[in-house]
C-alpha cells in the first residue's frame, strides 16, 4: 500500500467554546468559518454553515477532535466530511491558539482520518476511500495534508 496526495485545505478559525471539564475530559468547541480545498481531483470551498470540531482534550495534553464540515467543489457538488485525530498540545500549539507563530508539519502528533460522503454522482468515488492527514495551525487557520491510501 502506498499514500497518494489528494488534497491540501485550510479552514479559518472563528471563536472558541470552553464547555468545561466532563466524564471525558475538557470539552472545547472551535468554530470554523470557511476556508479552501485544492487538489488534482478535488477543489473548492468549506461551506460555514454547520461546521466545527468539538474537541476532548485528556489530562496527558492531548486534544481527542471529533469535526464536521460541508465541503462544496467549484463544479457545486456538495461533500460532508467527518474526521477524527489526534493533536498533541505542544507549546507551540497553545502559542498559535493565542494567536503568536506557527507551527509546521511533523513538529508534533497532529492526525486525522477523514471521511467523505456526498449523493453526487460525479465524487461518488469519495465514498469509499480511505484518507489519513497530517496537520499544522498558523494564526486563525488549521491547515492539512490529506492522502489517500492506495494498493501499490
Amino acid at each position: 500500500m502506498k499514500l497518494e496526495s489528494l488534497f491540501t485545505y485550510y479552514a479559518n478559525l472563528g471563536a472558541t467554546l470552553d464547555v468545561g471539564n466532563g466524564p471525558f475530559g475538557k470539552r472545547m468547541t472551535f468554530e470554523v468559518h470557511g476556508g479552501e480545498f485544492k487538489g488534482e481531483k478535488l477543489n473548492g470551498k468549506i461551506r460555514d454553515a454547520g461546521c466545527a470540531d468539538w474537541m476532548t482534550i485528556d489530562d496527558k495534553g492531548y486534544g481527542h477532535l471529533d469535526v464536521r464540515a460541508s465541503f462544496e467543489t467549484d463544479d457545486g457538488a456538495n461533500i460532508y466530511v467527518q474526521y477524527s485525530g489526534v493533536i498533541e498540545l505542544t507549546s507551540e500549539i497553545m502559542g498559535v491558539l493565542a494567536g503568536e507563530g506557527e507551527t509546521n508539519f511533523g513538529e508534533q502528533n497532529f492526525f486525522i482520518n477523514p471521511r467523505m460522503q456526498t449523493g453526487d454522482e460525479r465524487y461518488d468515488w469519495v465514498n469509499n476511500i480511505f484518507c489519513v492527514a497530517q496537520g499544522r495551525l498558523v494564526p486563525g487557520k488549521v491547515e492539512y495534508e490529506v492522502f489517500q491510501l492506495v494498493n501499490d
